[in-house]
């Protein structure tokens, strides 16, 4: 199995000077510090600055938002959070089949592949990237699905559409099964986008 190792660059203490060159580096060890023990729930910019010695500001300018942060932390292959709004804001009676459809065309692409089978495996069963993982999804995928819908079980809604999308991606890319591995995007699309369909709105 292989393995993903969170790089970790080397900090210093201290408020970085003016034009001074590593503090994007600084911060990003810093992250990684305050995420592997905080959680993404509980990591803040403002606990991350601190642990930079930099002002927040520099945070966001570098990084932008927190889920930003911790995509470039753990080399997120994919910004979930960023297309979702997109996604919902689409006819009601098509956003099963694009939400699929955007998850496996971002995977087909070589690197995202790559990188997102690396994190897959890394993540399932981690005592640390599990939590971090599954925090970042909780709130930059879940939360966002479950607002739109505005029904009482919302959140159980998002997380069985969470749920039968990772399931595609681990069977179709990490276990490889023939059947599945090899049929096309608009295929699985048709077949799936529709039980994701029932479970958000039926």
């Amino acid at each position: 199995m292989v393995e993903y190792v969170v790089p970790a660059p080397k900090r210093r203490r201290g408020r970085p000077r003016a034009g001074e060159s590593d503090a994007r580096e600084r911060i990003l060890a810093a992250a990684i510090d305050e995420f592997g023990e905080a959680g993404y729930d509980g990591a803040t910019i403002r606990g991350i600055a601190a642990r930079a010695g930099v002002d927040s500001a520099l945070v966001h300018h570098h990084f932008g938002t927190k889920a930003d942060l911790f995509g470039e932390t753990v080399g997120a292959p994919m910004r979930p959070d960023l297309a979702i709004p997109e996604i919902l804001a689409g006819p009601r009676d098509e956003v099963g089949e694009r939400i699929v459809r955007y998850v496996l065309d971002a995977w087909e692409q070589p690197d995202v592949r790559r990188r997102g089978v690396v994190l897959l495996r890394h993540a399932i069963g981690n005592k640390l990237t599990t939590p971090l993982l599954a925090g970042f999804l909780s709130r930059e995928l879940l939360a966002r699905i479950a607002r739109s819908l505005e029904v009482p079980d919302a959140e159980l809604r998002a997380a069985l559409a969470a749920s039968q999308v990772a399931g595609i991606l681990i069977a179709r890319y990490v276990l490889r099964l023939p059947a599945l591995s090899e049929a096309s995007v608009d295929d699985i699309v048709g077949r799936v986008g529709p039980t994701l369909q029932r479970y958000l709105y039926d």
